[in-house]
């Protein structure tokens, strides 16, 4: 028996003619194509070593080089939910990572590792769910843990992963800081509260050239109306050991005109995570006028 990278291997079932399982070959460990071979399973997703046996055989598609061809891949996506092409998972993006940091191509990995670079590319590039086996490999070559490749310790404070080997701090425009404000989510507004200097995390909406947040009359986010505030949104990408920060200067102010409140209530992405506190309605908007804005991102001088 012999295969090519691209090959099925097809496992028969004891009724003559039906296919028990099969998959796809995506790793070789003989230069002959001889077994055992790596092999991405149809029915799961999952890559196994396998040493085939009476009752398999190798369908050949006579494209030794194709690792993984567009109608597989819209079949798995189809029957089988675990892998997505397009984005990179957090799995892959953790494999990017880590083969970044010790400075070596998706080949050298790949043939270390026993695989087809072809496959790692594509584990670096999509949402999949690799075999431990490969996973094991794979964080072996990289001087890594299984663990960690799995994402062990995400509960770890953000910022604990290694720091680029090459990094850049690049300052950002005030476009592209607005886009980044754009995407909502959580953000930090710090001012001086009765009790001194004061960081809270609020959910926030970014529209009509402010940013706003919604607070209840009487907690002490309340009593940053009317003060000069810095309001800050950030993202932390551990995998990538890279991330982005924004920060809008400017004064805080009451939503007190009805018409704006009505339109902030109707833009609103998300409700406050922090509830009514003590059963009430965090219904009171306040907005920060933009005065200045800043912000500045980490990454690596490769792709600056």
């Amino acid at each position: 028996m012999y295969a090519h990278i691209g090959d099925r291997l097809v496992v028969e079932s004891p009724s003559t003619g039906v296919t028990r399982r099969d998959g796809e070959i995506v790793g070789l460990h003989h230069d002959d194509g001889t077994p055992p071979y790596d092999v991405r399973w149809s029915d799961t997703g999952d890559v196994t070593l396998v040493f085939p046996g009476p009752d398999a055989h190798v369908a050949q598609l006579g494209e030794p080089q194709r690792p993984m061809s567009q109608t597989t891949l819209t079949a798995d996506r189809t029957h089988h939910g675990s892998l997505h092409g397009g984005d990179a998972g957090d799995v892959g993006r953790r494999l990017a990572a880590a083969r970044r940091r010790k400075g070596l191509s998706v080949e050298a990995v790949a043939e270390r590792a026993r695989m087809a670079p072809g496959y790692l590319s594509y584990l670096e590039t999509h949402t999949a769910d690799p075999g431990s086996g490969t996973l094991m490999r794979l964080a072996d070559v990289l001087g890594t843990t299984y663990a960690a490749l799995q994402g062990g310790g995400t509960d770890r404070p953000p910022g604990r992963g290694s720091a680029l080997r090459d990094p850049h701090l690049l300052d950002l425009g005030e476009e592209e800081c607005r886009g980044l404000l754009s995407s909502h989510g959580v953000g930090r507004i710090a001012f001086t509260s009765e009790h001194g200097p004061a960081v809270f995390p609020v959910n926030y909406e970014m529209t009509d050239g402010v940013v706003a947040f919604r607070t209840a009359p009487d907690s002490t986010t309340a009593s940053a109306v009317d003060q000069q505030v810095a309001f800050e949104v950030d993202q932390v990408d551990d995998a990538m050991s890279q991330g982005w920060s924004v920060l809008v200067v400017g004064r805080c102010r009451a939503v007190t005109d009805p018409v704006e409140a009505e339109r902030l209530d109707e833009a609103a992405h998300t409700r406050p995570w922090a509830g009514g506190g003590g059963g009430g309605q965090r219904i009171d908007w306040l907005a920060v006028d933009i005065e200045r804005l800043t912000g500045r991102r980490i990454t690596s001088a490769a792709e600056s």
